[in-house]
């Protein structure tokens, strides 16, 4: 897979290095001579120019990359970077980073935004993961199809512990896609059996009622 990255601070060296060390091509564009840390990454290609112009994105052939990644430390520059590479230059997927909060409504299809990655927001999901057992956590949404991924860890004498994957009637639009023991993620078939302190990882559809799934996961399903 061929990856352009413009932004080569410490975000996006951090990504670039993730990605060759699974055998991507990668390129990391910057305008500012500081980032030029080259000995940092050194497999990677690199550029001295402004992602938001045209020209450069010519220069690192984002006609022929798999993925753009918007990963500089300005909104404003990252949302230019998404659009011009999916309008300009058909780049199938689009990768932005949000540095505020507040800006994130913006970082949508309208922008040429497929995917938008609020580092905050994943920070709290993230604590909010570790702290709140027996709580539903909305890790991450995609922006493109609307559904979520969901999280929430069974507690000790949780209705649901002891019963198998199949007996349980989730709600429409929604998939158990991993269960996560003592650090083991499995794979769910109707057969296995749910454990207290179990991890739950839902996928869900946009039109889910999140209070049908989570008083299911609270109180157990209905009695017939």
């Amino acid at each position: 897979m061929r990856v352009v990255i413009a932004g080569a601070g410490s975000v996006g060296r951090s990504i670039a290095r993730e990605l060759l060390a699974h055998d991507h091509e990668v390129t990391l564009v910057d305008r500012q001579p500081s980032a030029m840390r080259v000995a940092q990454v050194a497999d990677a290609d690199w550029l001295l120019a402004d992602a938001c112009e045209l020209p450069t994105l010519r220069d690192v052939r984002a006609d022929e990359c798999d993925v753009m990644v918007a990963a500089t430390g300005d909104d404003k520059a990252n949302l230019v970077i998404s659009l011009l590479a999916k309008t300009e230059f058909g780049v199938p997927r689009t990768v932005a980073r949000v540095n505020n909060p507040k800006n994130e409504w913006m970082f949508d299809a309208g922008w040429g935004v497929d995917v938008a990655v609020s580092t905050p927001r994943i920070m709290t999901a993230m604590v909010e993961e570790a702290v709140a057992v027996g709580d539903l956590v909305r890790i991450f949404t995609f922006h493109q199809s609307k559904a979520d991924i969901l999280e929430l860890t069974l507690p000790e004498g949780s209705p649901l512990a002891g019963l198998r994957v199949g007996q349980i009637a989730w709600p429409t639009d929604t998939v158990l896609a991993c269960i996560v023991r003592d650090t083991r993620p499995i794979a769910p078939s109707p057969d296995d059996t749910l454990e207290g302190r179990d991890e739950l990882l839902f996928v869900t559809g946009r039109e889910v009622d999140e209070k049908a799934l989570e008083h299911l996961l609270t109180h157990g399903p209905a009695s017939s």
